[in-house]
C-alpha cells in the first residue's frame, strides 16, 4: 500500500515539471552528448560522460526526491540520499579514478544498452502520452527517477569493458522500487525499469566471461 494516491503522484510531476522547466530541455541535450560521447572514446569522453550520469543522479536526487517527492513520501529523504550516493559513485570511478571506458562493441549488450538509452529518451514518453499522459504530467528523460535509471543502465552497457560492480547496486535497486511501484500506479512505461537491473548485470556478467576467457586465451 502507497502513502499517496495515483492523483498525488501525478501532482508532483505537474509541479516539478513546471518548477524547473526548461531543465528538461537541457537534460535531453546532454543526454545526446553523452550518447554521442561513446563513439567517439577517449579518457575525456568518458570523463564527460559520467559528469553527465552523475549530474542527472543528483539533480534528481535533490530536485525530484527531496524538494518534491518527499512531501508525499517521507521514503523519498531515504531514495534522495540513495542517488546522491550514485551521483558520487559515478564521479569516483569515472571521473576521480577513470575507470569507466565507453565504447560500442557490437554485442548483445551494447544493443540492448542502445535499446535503453532510445528507450528513456524517447519511448518512455511516447507510452506515457499513449496511455493518456501528457506533460506536465509526464515524468521526464535525465530529471526523474525511472528514465535516470533506464539511462543509465543503458549507457553502463554501452562500455567497452565492465564498469565496477559497485556502479550497478543503486540502479539494479531503484529498478525493484520503481518498477514494482509502476504496477500499482499504473505507469506501463516503467515496466521495463522492473527487469532492466537484473537483465544489466546478466549482459554484463556474461560480457566479463567471454573477455575473461578470451584474454587467458
Amino acid at each position: 500500500m502507497l502513502p499517496f494516491t495515483i492523483e498525488q503522484f501525478v501532482a508532483v510531476f505537474v509541479k516539478y515539471n513546471m518548477a524547473i522547466w526548461p531543465v528538461q530541455f537541457l537534460a535531453y541535450v546532454f543526454g545526446a552528448i553523452a550518447f554521442a560521447l561513446t563513439f567517439r572514446g577517449g579518457s575525456h569522453s568518458d570523463r564527460a560522460i559520467a559528469a553527465i550520469l552523475a549530474a542527472m543522479w543528483a539533480f534528481t536526487g535533490i530536485g525530484y526526491h527531496l524538494a518534491f517527492f518527499a512531501v508525499i513520501n517521507k521514503e523519498a529523504y531515504g531514495f534522495g540520499v540513495l542517488f546522491l550516493i550514485q551521483a558520487a559513485a559515478l564521479v569516483y570511478a569515472g571521473i576521480y579514478r577513470d575507470r569507466l571506458r565507453f565504447g560500442f562493441r557490437r554485442d548483445t549488450a551494447a544493443w540492448v544498452g542502445a535499446f535503453f538509452v532510445v528507450y528513456s529518451a524517447v519511448l518512455y514518453p511516447l507510452i506515457g502520452v499513449a496511455t493518456g499522459h501528457y506533460y506536465p504530467e509526464l515524468p521526464m528523460f535525465g530529471i526523474t527517477p525511472c528514465p535516470v535509471t533506464i539511462f543509465t543502465l543503458g549507457m553502463l552497457l554501452l562500455t567497452a569493458g565492465s564498469p565496477p560492480g559497485y556502479l550497478l547496486a543503486i540502479p539494479a535497486l531503484w529498478s525493484l522500487i520503481g518498477g514494482s511501484a509502476a504496477m500499482l500506479l499504473r505507469i506501463p512505461q516503467d515496466w521495463l525499469l522492473l527487469a532492466s537491473g537484473a537483465t544489466t548485470a546478466l549482459l554484463l556478467l556474461v560480457r566479463q566471461s567471454k573477455y575473461g576467457s578470451a584474454q587467458a586465451r
